[in-house]
C-alpha cells in the first residue's frame, strides 16, 4: 500500500445478496419482454383500450409511473410523477425504470413489482 491508504475494511453481507439478485434479475428480464412488446407495437394497438385503461400505452405508463415512484422511495427521494411522453415512448420509460428499481429496492419491492408487471403484460396482450 501506498502512504496515505488504508487497509480495507471487514466484507459486510447485507441480507441475501443471491436472493435479491435473482429477484432483480427476474424482473429485470420480465419487464425488458414487456418495453419489447410494447416498442413492437402497431400504433393501432398501443392506442387500444384495455380493461381499466384507455389505451395499452395508458396501462403501460401507469405501470412506468408506479415503478419510477418505488425506484424513487427504495432511494430515500420523494416520488415525482413520471411524464407522459407519448405512446412510443413507453417502451422506454418502463424499461427505465425497472432499472432504476433493480438497483435499488429490496426483495419485497421487487416481488411486488415483478407481479405489477406480469398483469400488465397479461393485460395488453
Amino acid at each position: 500500500m501506498g502512504p496515505g491508504a488504508t487497509a480495507p475494511g471487514p466484507i459486510r453481507h447485507y441480507g441475501d445478496t443471491l436472493g435479491l439478485m435473482s429477484e432483480a434479475k427476474s424482473l429485470l428480464e420480465a419487464v425488458d419482454l414487456l418495453a419489447d412488446r410494447f416498442r413492437s407495437m402497431p400504433q393501432s394497438r398501443l392506442l387500444g383500450a384495455v380493461p381499466g385503461y384507455p389505451s395499452r400505452a395508458a396501462a403501460g405508463l401507469a405501470l412506468a409511473r408506479r415503478l419510477a415512484g418505488a425506484a424513487l422511495t427504495a432511494a430515500g427521494e420523494r416520488p415525482r410523477e413520471l411524464p407522459e411522453a407519448g405512446p412510443f415512448a413507453v417502451g422506454d420509460q418502463l424499461a427505465v425504470a425497472a432499472h432504476e428499481l433493480a438497483a435499488v429496492a429490496d426483495g419485497e419491492a421487487l416481488d411486488e413489482a415483478l407481479v405489477a408487471v406480469r398483469a400488465v403484460a397479461e393485460l395488453v396482450g
